[in-house]
Formats: structure tokens, sequence, C-alpha cells
């Protein structure tokens, strides 16, 4: 019997020859992939679907309306702090790292509604790591302030000192 099954299997081996036995073996492998990898990550991803509907579901019954989520919007960016006190800690917080600050250009605008932007375009030269402490610690103890876009720039690679232009926007509710 063993003897009979083993000649069976020299016979199609020589009939299918290398290549046609890689495409079985290439068969059982791609029918194992996907009864092992497959199947699971398919019914995995279902679970996370219906997880995520239940969930969107559930925000749009719990009645948080849209109103009620911009006036919590306002009340965060409402502060005490005039903007001029924004700019007082900005400047601190940049001697404190070490960067050297340059004049800056201010510019309001008026956002709509009850907010109003006071746009920042603030030249620097520092460290890398300077930089980095200083919008770290810019938008950490800042809460009205965003960082919308930073251009850096070096002279040579050997050189330690960076220059950026950052353009920082503070965000504040009108009085």
């Amino acid at each position: 019997m063993k003897h009979r099954i083993y000649s069976q299997i020299y016979r199609l081996r020589d009939e299918l020859g290398t290549t046609g036995l890689a495409a079985i073996v290439l068969f059982i492998a791609a029918g194992a992939f996907m009864t092992f990898v497959l199947q699971p990550m398919k019914a995995h991803n279902r679970v996370l679907e219906a997880q995520a509907g239940i969930s969107r579901d559930l925000a749009t019954v719990s009645g948080v309306n849209a109103a009620e989520k911009v006036e919590s919007v306002y009340e965060y960016l409402e502060k005490p702090e005039a903007t001029t006190d924004w700019l007082a800690k900005l400047y601190a917080i940049g001697k404190a790292t070490g960067v050297e600050l340059q004049s800056a250009n201010y510019k309001t605008q008026n956002a709509g509604g009850r907010l109003q932007r006071y746009e920042i375009v603030l030249p620097l030269t520092g460290s890398y790591a300077q930089m980095r402490d200083f919008l770290k610690r810019s938008l950490a103890e800042i809460p009205v302030l965003s960082l919308d876009q930073i251009v850096l720039k070096r002279e040579n690679r050997r050189e330690g000192q960076v220059q950026a232009e950052l353009r920082l926007t503070l965000h504040m509710v009108k009085p």
C-alpha cells in the first residue's frame, strides 16, 4: 500500500514536472493563507465596522448637537488675556529657550462669527533643538495658539544655527 502511494507520487511528479508541482504547492499555500489569515481578518473587520456603526449611532442619539459643540470651542478659546499678553508670553518663551526672535509681522483677520484670528509671521534663529523646545512650550503654554506653517533653512550642513519662519495664529473670541 505504502509502495503504491509512493509510486503514484513519483509518477505524478514525472508527468507534471517541477513547474506543475510548484503550482500545486502554491495553490495549497494560497488556500492555507486564505483560511488561516484572510478569513479571521475579515471577521475582525466586520466586528470593527459594527462597533464603529454603534458609536456613530450613539453620537447622533446622545443629543449633543453642533451648536453645543461650537459653544464649547468658544468657551475653550475665551481667555481673559489680551493679545499683547500672549505676545509677551511668546517673547518670554523665546528668551527662555534661547532662540533669537527677530521682528515679527502681525495681522488681524476676522474669521466670521465670534472668532478673531491674529496671524503672526515670526522669523527666528537658533538650533534645531531650541526651536523644537520653543514650539513645544509655546503650543503648551498658549492654548489659543496654533502653528500654521514652518519653513526651516540652514546655510550649510555644518552650521548649527537654523533660520526659521513660523506662521502662528492666535485664535481669540471677540469681546
